[in-house]
C-alpha cells in the first residue's frame, strides 16, 4: 500500500507539471522546423525595419544576461519555496495540528508497510541520497557537454548540489527538529528539519532537467520537467513512508530544494541556455542588413 501512494502521488505530480510545461501555446499541426522558419524570417524582417530591436535582441542574447521565461518562473520558485520553508519552520514550533498530522502520516505508512514495500521505497528513497546525484551530475555534465559545448554546465549543477548540501545542513543544526520514532535508523540520522533527501532530489533534478532541455522540443522539455518533479516527490513520499522524517520535513525539503534550483538558475542561466535558434539566426542575418552606423556596439567584456 505505502509505494502504491507513493506513485500515485508522484506521478499525480509529474503529470500535472507536464501539463503545465505544455500549456505554453504553439500552432496547432504546424511542423516544429516550420515553426522555427517562420519565426527566424518575420524576427529578420523587423530587426532589418528597426535597428532599435535588433540592438534589444543582442542585448536578450548576451550570455551574461539573465533572461526568458524560464528564469522568470525561477524567481518564483525562489520566493515562494524561500516562504514555504519559513512558513513550515514556524509552524512546527507553534501548530499542535501540524504536528498531529505529522504523526498521523506517519504512523499511517508503518502501519500500512510490508517487507516488499519497504524494499521498494528504500530503492525511491536512493535517488535522493549524496552519492547517486553526484553520479547523476558526472553523466549529465559530461554527456550535456558533448551535445551542447558550454563550460558552465557543470559549474552550475555543482553549484546547485553543493549548495544545497551545505544549506539544508545548516538550516537542519539551526532547528535541530527531533526525528520521527517509527523508524529506530532515523535516530542516527541528525536533525529533521528539512528533509536533505527531499531538498537535494528537487534541486538537483530540476537543474538536469533544465540542462537536458536545450535545444529540445516543447514535448520533450514539458517531460523532463514532469520527470524531474515525479522523481523529487516520489523520494519526498518515500521519506515519510519510511518513518524518517515527517511530513513536513519533506515539504520544506522539496521547497527549499526548488527555490535553491531557483537562485542558481536566475544566477547561471544567462549563461548556458538557449533562448532559441531562430532568434540567434535571424540576429546574425538582420545585423548585416543594417547599417555600420546604427548597428550594436560590443562591449569589451562581452563575450559570444
Amino acid at each position: 500500500m505505502p509505494i502504491l501512494a507513493l506513485l500515485a502521488i508522484s506521478l499525480s505530480a509529474g503529470a500535472l507539471v507536464t501539463w503545465a510545461s505544455r500549456r505554453y501555446p504553439t500552432p496547432v499541426g504546424t511542423p516544429p522546423t516550420e515553426m522555427a522558419e517562420r519565426a527566424a524570417v518575420h524576427i529578420e524582417t523587423e530587426m532589418e525595419r528597426h535597428p532599435w530591436l535588433l540592438r534589444l535582441v543582442r542585448g536578450r542574447l548576451d550570455p551574461a544576461t539573465a533572461t526568458g521565461l524560464a528564469l522568470t518562473l525561477a524567481l518564483g520558485l525562489a520566493i515562494v519555496g524561500g516562504i514555504l520553508v519559513g512558513l513550515f519552520a514556524y509552524l512546527m514550533r507553534t501548530s499542535d495540528r501540524l504536528l498531529d498530522t505529522d504523526r498521523q502520516v506517519g504512523q499511517w505508512g508503518v502501519d500500512n508497510a510490508t517487507s516488499w514495500s519497504t524494499d521498494a521505497l528504500q530503492l525511491v528513497t536512493e535517488l535522493g541520497s549524496t552519492y547517486v546525484v553526484v553520479g547523476a551530475l558526472i553523466v549529465v555534465a559530461v554527456f550535456e557537454y558533448r551535445r551542447v559545448p558550454n563550460k558552465w554546465v557543470p559549474v552550475f549543477l555543482a553549484t546547485v548540489v553543493a549548495g544545497e548540501v551545505v544549506l539544508v545542513n545548516a538550516v537542519k543544526e539551526l532547528l535541530d527538529r527531533v526525528r520521527p520514532e517509527f523508524n529506530p535508523i532515523a535516530e542516527t540520522l541528525g536533525p529533521s528539519f528539512p528533509s536533505g533527501h527531499s531538498g537535494l532530489a528537487a534541486a538537483f533534478y530540476a537543474a538536469a532537467a533544465l540542462v537536458l532541455a536545450r535545444r529540445r522540443s516543447p514535448r520533450t522539455r514539458a517531460l523532463l520537467a514532469g520527470g524531474a518533479a515525479a522523481i523529487a516527490v516520489g523520494v519526498a513520499c518515500s521519506r515519510v513512508l519510511l518513518g524518517v522524517h515527517w511530513m513536513s520535513d519533506v515539504i520544506a525539503g522539496l521547497a527549499f530544494g526548488w527555490a535553491w534550483f531557483g537562485i542558481c538558475a536566475i544566477a547561471f542561466g544567462g549563461r548556458f541556455l538557449v533562448l532559441g535558434a531562430p532568434v540567434e539566426r535571424a540576429a546574425a542575418v538582420a545585423e548585416q542588413q543594417v547599417p555600420e552606423s546604427e548597428r550594436p556596439r560590443a562591449s569589451a567584456g562581452q563575450t559570444s
